[in-house]
This record gives structure tokens, sequence and C-alpha cells, in this order.
């Protein structure tokens, strides 16, 4: 049985990432793994990894596995471009950008979908109700300002429906004619809303349950009205271990699959296993409090988002961030999830 060894490198890029932990080939036969560093951010799209690193789930993968947390999506995606992890669990907008520069990678699983709520102050929020796409002139007028907006970089899953929802949804041009943009990690947000720097922020769980709590603020929309069904994170990983270690694939995504059954059978439970994990004040009331939200909506099954995913393929492609449109096709390898659940 394999062991886990936990690595919180919070905050740390690529660049700074221990050497050598990643892709190490058997040296006996020439052949899989011997250990599988995977990444990911302490966000709700990713709660199989919670449950499958608390309940121990990895361990019956047959190799080490070591996980490494982040802060930031941009830099989980770093670290896989340069090839410091072997599997990651981050946007699908991300993995379609590395597909469309030649990385040697596939889409193993879905994690999420439908995963954000856009939120804002309830004076935006009341203007919004009241006047749809014009409560951002009215916010404009009364205010003397536009309003101002927190987002996850340009290109990340977020950022698409977001403008998404300005633009196609709102009849806008571009998405800065209404607002303006602040580019934000989700775990900085509700503080950045509470100070009064945001008026507003498109955010996932738990993020979105502390922000709404508050009488200061509401929902605007909800992204699976915005864009039905839209993929939020997946998991992906290299080549190396999908040719190398088909054995290691196979079972991860088994696991992958198990956990997701838990995540949407015991909520309750997948959301205790999320508080140990994320820590950072989320204790296991608000993670079950965040597991009743729109935006926790859990799945394995790639197949199930892969309309989803060539309608977002050709959006991202259109706002110039691939040169290809990627879309299902060549993100998803179906037979690894087949036969792991056959």
């Amino acid at each position: 049985m394999a062991s886990t060894r936990r690595q919180y490198l919070a905050g740390v890029g690529a660049a700074t990432l221990i050497p050598g932990l990643s892709g190490c080939l058997d040296s006996s036969d020439g052949s899989g793994l011997e250990e599988l560093t995977i990444a990911y951010v302490p966000i709700y799209p990713n709660m199989q990894h919670f449950i499958m690193e608390d309940a121990g789930y990895y361990e019956e993968i047959p190799t080490e596995v070591n996980i490494e947390r982040f802060d930031s999506g941009p830099a989980v995606v770093q670290a896989f471009a340069s090839d410091e992890v072997d599997a990651a669990i981050f946007g699908i907008t991300p993995s379609m950008v590395l597909a469309d520069q030649g990385k040697d990678a596939t889409m193993l699983a879905a994690n999420s979908r439908n995963g954000f709520k856009i939120v804002g102050t309830a004076q935006l929020a009341s203007l919004y109700d009241e006047h749809g796409a014009e409560a951002f002139a009215q916010f404009e007028a009364e205010t003397g300002r536009q309003p101002q907006i927190g987002a996850p970089p340009d290109g990340s899953v977020p950022d698409v429906v977001l403008r998404f929802w300005i633009e196609e949804r709102l009849g806008f041009d571009e998405l800065l004619e209404p607002i303006e943009k602040s580019q934000l990690p989700p775990a900085r947000v509700p503080q950045a809303m509470e100070g009064g720097d945001l008026d507003g922020a498109i955010i996932q769980e738990p993020f979105a349950t502390i922000i709404t709590e508050s009488d200061e603020f509401d929902e605007l929309a909800w992204s699976g009205d915005v864009m039905t069904d839209h993929p939020v994170t997946v998991l992906f990983a290299h080549n190396r271990v999908t040719s190398g270690s088909p054995d290691i694939a196979q079972t991860l995504v088994e696991q992958h699959a198990r956990a997701t059954s838990l995540a949407n059978e015991q909520p309750d439970v997948a959301a205790e296993h999320a508080a140990t994990v994320i820590g950072d004040g989320v204790d296991v009331g608000l993670a079950q409090e965040a597991m009743q939200s729109a935006a926790s909506d859990f799945i394995s099954d790639p197949t199930v988002v892969a309309d989803q995913t060539d309608r977002m393929a050709e959006y991202v492609a259109s706002l110039d961030n691939t040169d290809e449109v990627i879309g299902a096709d060549q993100l998803i390898d179906r037979s690894i999830y087949e036969n792991a659940v056959e």
C-alpha cells in the first residue's frame, strides 16, 4: 500500500518547488512511477482531493503519493507546465491552454461543474435585481465610479465565466465596459469585500457562503445559470502517468470516482474531510453549509461535461486564449475512466 507524504507549500511557485519529487521512473525495470506528485488549491471544486487525502484513498494507489498545496491556480499551472508535478487539479481552461501549447497531458476526470457565485454588495445586488444589465450604469450614477469586481487572472475559468456573463448574457461589448476588474486569489476576496475594496466578485465555495452569510452582501447570479453545466476543475495528468504507469492512472481515477460518490451521497462527511484539509478558518459547520450550495456540484465522469467542454473551448478560442478550439476530443482520454469504473 502506498504511503502519502503531505507537503504544504502554500504560496510557493514552481520555481521554488523541491526538485526531484515528480515523475521518478522505477529504475528496476524502466517502467512505472516510483512516486506520484499531485498539486491542488484548497477550493471546493477540488472536493475529491480533500476526501482522498483525509480518508486515505491515495494510499490505494500503487506508488508513493506526494501532495503539494498552492494558494493560487496560476501557481499550480506553472508547476504543471514546468514538469514539477505529475498531476494536478486545476481549471479546465488552463488545461486547454496547455494542450494548445503542445503539453503532452490528459484530462483523466472531471471534478466539478457550475461552481461559482457572482456576489455583490447589498447596493449592487439590489440594483441588479431591479435593473438587470443597467445596474452597472445606475451604480456609477450613484457612486461616481464603476463597480470593482474581483476575479482570478485572465484565462481562468471564473474569468471566462465572468466575461461570458458580461458580454454574452448582459450584452456588453467587452468585460471592462461596465466594470473594473481586480485580480485576487479566492481566499482574499471575503476580506477585500468586508474592507470595502470590492463591490462584487465571482467566487467559488466555501468563500461564496462566507460572503453571503453577511446581510451586507448578496448573490447576483449563479454560474450554472450563466453557462449551463460548465466544467470547472479537472484532474489533469502528464502522459508519463497515463502511458508509463496505466495502473497508477486507473487507480487514481478509481479513487477519484469513489470520492465523488462519497461527496454526493454523504455530503456532511465530505465536508468534515474538507474542513480538515483546508483548515484556515473553514470549520465543519461552514463546510457543511457550503455543501448545500448550488456551486457545490461534483462529478468524475469526463464525458458528462464533454459537450459543455466543447462549447467552452469555442468561447475560449474566441477570446484568443488558444490558437485552436481545444475541445473534449483533444483533452479527454475516455478509456481510463471507463476502465476504472467498469
